[in-house]
C-alpha cells in the first residue's frame, strides 16, 4: 500500500466527541475533518460499528477516515450503544434501537456547523450492514451508501443458516460478540464512570447463540433488517463490493439485479476484508472508488463514476489447492447489467459418477428416470472445508477435497478440451429420497487438476426439511421421492483445458455446518438430476482495462508496537483408538501497544469443534475469548466461554464470563440452557 499524506484538504482530528440520542444515551465518535469545513461546511461520512474506535479498530480507521477527509469530507466513526466509549448495553445485532440511534446520528451530523446537510454511510460487515439497514429507512440527510463483505438477506445468507442449516460460525461470531460486547470503556476517556459503565454491560448481556438458535426458521426475527423483504426501501446510490473467498460472495449481484437506484457492485478475490487491504490480492486502489463515488452523489462532481459496466469483478484463473494464497491470478472482467445479458445457464444431466454434456430434453434425450445412487456420509466430511467467511488469518480457505470426496457422491465432466469460464450461482437440482425424516445436503464444486488436485470453487447447503420454505418447514419421509434445488455460492471462476469440473454430494459438511440428528442415506436418482452452470463465454469482451484501479492507498497508520507476538493455528487432529476427531483454530493478535494513548490491548480467539466417530450428536463446538486493555495501574481482563452440544432433540448451551481487574475476578456469570431442535 502506498502511504499518502499530501491530501487537497488539510485536516484536523476530534478524539473523542459525544452525540446525545432521544433517551439519554450519548455515544462516542472520533471524527476527522477538514480544517476549513470551520468556514466552509463539506459532506460527513459515517461508519458505524460496534468494533472499538479508541483502540481495536484505530489502525485500519487511521488508514481510511483521515484519507477520505483529506478530499474533503467530515469522517465519523461512532461506536455502537454498549461498545468503546457510548454508553447503555449491547443486546444483539441490527435491533430497532441501533437502527434508530443511526438515524438520529446522521440527523446530529447533518445539523452540525461544519456539515452541508449532506451525508453518507460506508463500512465492511457489520458496518456495511448497518449502512444498507439505514438507507432502507431512508433518513433525510443520507445521499448514497459504500458497503463492502454484508448481506441483504440474514436468515439465507448470513453466518446463522446456509440453506436452512445451522453454520458453525453462528457459534464464533456469537462467540466475538460475547467477547467484544462486554469490554469496558477507557477510563482516560469517560473517566472515573468507566467502572459503572462495564458492570452495566456485564450484568446485562448474554450469549447471543441463545437468541439466533431460538429462530431456526425464517421468522420476523430474521425479517427484521433484511433488505431482501423490500428493495423498494432503498431509494440513494449504492456502490457494493465483496469478495470471492468471503462468506458474502452473493449480495453484490443480488442488490444490482433488484434495487432500482444508481448502483454499481465490485466482487474482487479478497477474504472478509476492504478491497484495498484485499487478501488473496490483488488488492486494489478503493478508496479512490470511494472518494469518486462521494465527491458524485455528495458533490454533486460531474465524473465518470457511473460510466462503464455496473459489475466489475476478478475472474479466477486455476489454482492448486491450498489453505491461504497472497494472490491469486485472472483478470478483470465487466458486466453491463445483472443479470448479464453475456451469461447464460448451462444444463448438465447426471448420471452415473458423470457430469454429462448438456442436452436438448425437447428433441428427446435420455430416460428422465435413472437407477439410484447412493452416500452415507461419515462426520470427516468437511474437515478440510474452511471457514464459512475466510479471514486468511490463519489460513482458512479449503484444502484439497481428495480426502473429503471419499465420503460423497461424486460426478465428474470427461476432461475439458477447451477453456470453461462460470459467473454466477451454480445450482444442483436433485431428484433424490432419504432414509431419514431430517437430513441434509452438501454439493461442491470443484477444479480437478490433472494430477488429481481437487480445488473448490463453490459449494451449498440445503437442510431437506426446508426444501420448499426456510419459514414452514417439514419432515420427510423416508423413502419418498423429492426434488430439490441446491444453490451454490456466486463465483466466477476459469477451468482450463484438461481439467474437469466435479460436483460432489455428502450428507454431513461438518465442521461447517452442524448435522443433523442422525446420518441419512441420501439416493440421488440419475438423467432427473441435473447441474446448471452460468457460463460466460471465453470469447466474451472483457468490457474493462486490464487494469482498471489505481494502487492501494491510504493515510499513514497510527504508531503501534508489539508488545507479545501473535499466533495463529488451524490443526485438525483425529485419535484411531477413541475415534474421536476435532478441528482447533487460534487466533491470537498478541499485546500491541497503541503509542499515541499509551494503551496496551490483547485479543486472542480459541475455537474448538470436536466429533466421535460417526455418532452425530457426539458433535459440539466451543469459542474462547480473552480481551485484555492495560495502562499503568488499569488492568482489566475479559474472559467468555461459549459451548454448544445437542442430543436428537435439544441444542445445550453452556457458556460462562468472567472479569477481572488485575488479577480479581470482580463478575462471574455461568448460563447452562437447553433450545429445542426444530427439524434441523
Amino acid at each position: 500500500m502506498r502511504y499518502v499524506t499530501n491530501l487537497p484538504y488539510a485536516t484536523k482530528e476530534e478524539e473523542h466527541v459525544t452525540i446525545p440520542m432521544s433517551d439519554g444515551a450519548r455515544l462516542s465518535a472520533r471524527i476527522w475533518r477538514p480544517t476549513s469545513s470551520d468556514d466552509e461546511p463539506v459532506p460527513a461520512v459515517l461508519e458505524y460499528i460496534p468494533y472499538r474506535k479508541r483502540d481495536l479498530t484505530a489502525v485500519r480507521d487511521s488508514i481510511h477516515h483521515p484519507y477520505i477527509a483529506g478530499h474533503g469530507y467530515a469522517c465519523v466513526r461512532v461506536d455502537l450503544r454498549g461498545t468503546g466509549e457510548s454508553e447503555g448495553v449491547l443486546r444483539d445485532e441490527y435491533l430497532e434501537r441501533e437502527q434508530a440511534d443511526a438515524e438520529e446520528v446522521l440527523a446530529w451530523l447533518a445539523e452540525q456547523p461544519w456539515c452541508d446537510g449532506g451525508t453518507g454511510m460506508m463500512g465492511i460487515s457489520w458496518g456495511a450492514f448497518a449502512a444498507l439497514q439505514v438507507a432502507a429507512r431512508r433518513p433525510p440527510s443520507l445521499k448514497a451508501v459504500v458497503i463492502a463483505s454484508f448481506t441483504d438477506d440474514r436468515h439465507a445468507d448470513d453466518m446463522h443458516y446456509m440453506g436452512g442449516a445451522l453454520l458453525s460460525d453462528n457459534l464464533a461470531e456469537a462467540g466475538t460478540m460475547f467477547a467484544y460486547g462486554t469490554c469496558p470503556p477507557d477510563p482516560a476517556v469517560v473517566g472515573d464512570r468507566w467502572r459503572e459503565m462495564w458492570l452495566e454491560r456485564l450484568e446485562h448481556t448474554e450469549p447471543w447463540v441463545l437468541q439466533w438458535l431460538r429462530h431456526q426458521r425464517r421468522d420476523d426475527y430474521w425479517r427484521h433488517a433484511s433488505v431482501c423483504e423490500d428493495y423498494r426501501s432503498v431509494r440513494c446510490p449504492v456502490l457494493a463490493s465483496s469478495g470471492w473467498a468471503d462468506g458474502y460472495s452473493n449480495a453484490v449481484t443480488r442488490l444490482l439485479g433488484n434495487l432500482d437506484v444508481p448502483r454499481k457492485g465490485l466482487i474482487g478475490p479478497w477474504s472478509h476484508k476492504f478491497p484495498h487491504l484485499g487478501e488473496p490480492g490483488p488488492a486494489i486502489g478503493y478508496l479512490q472508488e470511494v472518494v469518486r463515488w462521494w465527491d458524485h452523489w455528495l458533490k454533486g462532481v460531474d465524473n465518470d463514476v457511473m460510466d462503464g459496466p455496473m459489475l466489475r469483478t476478478w475472474m479466477q484463473d486455476s489454482v492448486p489447492p491450498s489453505t491461504s494464497y497472497e494472490e491469486r491470478p485472472g483478470r478483470w472482467v465487466g458486466e453491463p447489467d445483472w443479470p448479464s445479458p453475456h451469461i447464460r445457464p448451462v444444463t448438465h444431466p447426471l448420471t452415473r459418477h458423470r457430469i454429462e454434456a448438456p442436452q436438448d430434453t425437447a428433441g428427446g434425450g435420455k430416460e428422465p428416470d435413472g437407477d439410484a445412487m447412493t452416500v452415507q456420509s461419515p462426520l470427516s466430511v468437511g474437515q478440510f472445508a474452511g471457514k464459512w467467511a475466510s479471514y486468511n488469518a490463519p489460513p482458512d480457505l479449503p484444502y484439497d477435497q481428495r480426502e473429503e470426496d471419499g465420503g460423497s457422491l461424486v460426478f465428474e465432466t470427461e476432461p475439458l478440451t477447451e477453456r470453461l469460464e462460470i459467473l454466477g450461482s451454480p445450482s444442483v437440482e436433485l431428484d433424490l429420497s432419504v432414509s431419514e425424516p431430517v437430513a441434509m445436503v452438501a454439493a461442491r464444486l470443484s477444479d480437478v487438476s490433472p494430477d488429481g488436485a481437487a480445488t473448490r470453487v463453490s459449494y451449498g447447503l440445503l437442510n431437506l426439511t426446508r426444501r420448499d420454505s426456510t419459514e414452514s418447514p417439514e419432515p420427510l419421509e423416508p423413502g419418498r421421492r423429492y426434488r430439490a434445488t441446491v444453490p451454490l455460492n456466486g463465483v466466477a471462476q476459469a477451468f482450463p483445458p484438461g481439467h474437469r469440473v466435479r460436483l460432489s454430494l455428502s450428507t454431513s459438511y461438518w465442521p461447517l455446518a452442524w448435522p443433523p440428528p442422525k446420518p441419512a442415506l441420501l439416493s440421488v436418482h440419475e438423467n432427473s438430476s441435473t447441474l446448471t452452470l452460468p457460463v460466460r463465454p471465453v470469447d466474451e469482451p472483457d468490457d474493462v482495462p486490464s487494469s482498471p484501479f489505481g494502487e492501494p492507498e491510504g493515510t499513514p497508520p497510527i504508531a503501534t508496537s508489539q508488545v507479545t507476538p501473535p499466533e495463529e493455528r488451524w490443526e485438525v487432529k483425529r485419535d484411531l483408538v477413541g475415534y474421536h476427531a476435532e478441528l482447533q483454530i487460534v487466533k491470537d493478535r498478541g499485546t500491541v501497544r497503541f503509542e499515541d494513548i499509551d494503551l496496551e490491548a490483547g485479543r486472542r480467539a480459541h475455537e474448538r469443534y470436536a466429533a466421535v466417530a460417526d455418532d452425530f450428536t457426539s458433535v459440539s463446538g466451543e469459542s474462547t475469548w480473552t480481551m485484555r486493555f492495560r495502562r499503568d495501574d488499569w488492568d482489566v481482563r475479559v474472559v467468555t466461554h461459549t459451548e454448544l452440544r445437542c442430543d436428537g432433540t435439544d441444542f445445550r448451551v453452556d457458556a460462562t464470563l468472567d472479569a477481572y481487574e488485575a488479577d480479581r475476578r470482580v463478575f462471574s456469570r455461568t448460563w447452562n440452557e437447553k433450545v429445542p431442535r426444530d427439524l434441523l
